[in-house]
């Protein structure tokens, strides 16, 4: 951040990060699992640190308030956040590279599907029996809405986030 940013800019920021994920969400929501919240979430945690994670902890607040609530809602806490944080982790690392971006957006997308499928079998179902049968099950019937939303970050990161990155660099040290 430049030098005398305050805590009312800081929560704007915040706020603002959280509605562009959120009218990213909404602007592509009638294409099923074709998405910017992976590259935006990505792009904020990487540019604005730990603001990014605040951020994408707030568009997981605003889901259940446009959406209601359901074991997505968990799954939404527990990636959303994880994300911002994996991107602030690769800035702190100094990666600048768009295929080191790339490959950990494609396997966080991966982790996903998996997640969102290990809480609505193990957390929500109510029993074990046979988890990973049911586990397998489930995970292959989402499989294509998965493989369309790795293949959209394997697209949007190479081609965006360098660029975006850059921009939002730019922006946060005031050379607009």
């Amino acid at each position: 951040m430049r030098k005398g940013y305050g805590v009312s800019r800081k929560i704007a920021l915040v706020g603002i990060m959280a509605a562009t994920i959120e009218c990213g969400k909404l602007a592509l929501s009638f294409l099923p699992n074709i998405e910017v919240v992976t590259l935006l979430t990505a792009l904020y945690g990487y540019c604005f640190g730990y603001l990014g994670v605040i951020a994408s902890c707030v568009f997981v607040c605003i889901e259940p308030l446009i959406y209601g609530f359901g074991t997505w809602t968990v799954t939404y806490f527990l990636y959303w956040p994880l994300v911002a944080l994996v991107f602030m982790l690769l800035a702190r690392a100094r990666v600048r590279s768009r295929w080191p971006a790339t490959l950990v957006a494609v396997l966080l997308t991966v982790w996903f599907g998996v997640l969102s499928s290990l809480v609505d079998i193990g957390l929500f179902s109510g029993y074990f029996d046979r988890f990973f049968y049911r586990f397998a099950i489930y995970y292959s019937g989402g499989f294509m809405f998965y493989a369309l939303q790795i293949g959209t970050n394997a697209i949007l990161f190479p081609l965006l986030f360098p660029f975006l990155r850059d921009r939002l660099l730019r922006i946060k040290q005031g050379k607009n």
